[in-house]
């Protein structure tokens, strides 16, 4: 699977397979019907605690994860499990990290492992713990928009902070039904559409960009070749 046949949207993470045409809105149409509402709560928790750190801390290599601060999900929201010592942040994202408009924003069988750098952390992070809360308190995906946009236009959710990157380079992440576990990769989050001056999705570039209007940023994405465990990815194809 190319890369180049792939763009994400939102957080962090959620490849969106691009199709052209009718075949793309059928596929959309399927999509928003098997995913239509929230499921169950219990449908986006994982059972076991240490289960969900260890997953959370595959994002990224063990020299970055295992000092970093990890936040597990419960019925309220993302609480810290284990403290950090080197300003990052690894949890596992639930579908909500995607924009409202995708198809799979409710799909309770997303499990992405990311894990945020300091400056991410501080600015980046606080949006999908938002709306993660909003999910939680059964909010739709209409309100959790609206209440995004409130929030960024009254400044109650702090700026982005240049240098603001993530890891994703889980061996078990699920990001949705047509990516599954995609490619290890790192992504750099920017202000406003900013793909243009990246370079971003030229021929032979290896930078993918998926702008995000919700949350007002863009976000770039690097393949890198090897999951967090060292192992080898698939090879990219051009």
């Amino acid at each position: 699977m190319g890369k180049n046949d792939f763009k994400l949207i939102a957080l962090v993470f959620l490849v969106q397979l691009c199709i052209p045409g009718a075949t793309r809105q059928a596929r959309a149409q399927a999509e928003k019907a098997a995913y239509p509402a929230m499921a169950q709560v219990d449908s986006y928790l994982i059972a076991d605690r240490n289960s969900e750190i260890a997953l959370a801390r595959s994002a990224a290599p063990k020299s970055i994860s295992d000092a970093a601060e990890v936040m597990v999900l419960g019925r309220q929201g993302f609480t810290t499990a284990v403290r950090g010592t080197n300003g990052f942040l690894c949890l596992v994202e639930r579908s909500w990290g995607a924009a409202t408009d995708d198809p799979e924003f409710w799909n309770p069988k997303v499990r992405s492992p990311i894990c945020f750098n300091a400056a991410a952390t501080r600015t980046f992070a606080t949006i999908f713990l938002m709306k993660t809360k909003l999910a939680l308190e059964g909010k739709s995906k209409t309100e959790i928009a609206a209440a995004t946009a409130a929030a960024l236009d009254k400044k109650e959710l702090p700026a982005l902070e240049p240098g603001a990157m993530c890891y994703m380079m889980s061996k078990q992440q699920y990001l949705n039904d047509r990516g599954m576990s995609w490619h290890p990769h790192l992504m750099f989050i920017v202000s406003g559409d900013a793909a243009k001056g990246w370079g971003a999705d030229q021929p032979g570039s290896p930078i993918i960009a998926a702008n995000d209007p919700e949350e007002r940023v863009t976000i770039f994405m690097v393949w890198v070749g090897d999951w967090s465990d060292g192992s080898p990815a698939p090879a990219t194809e051009h």
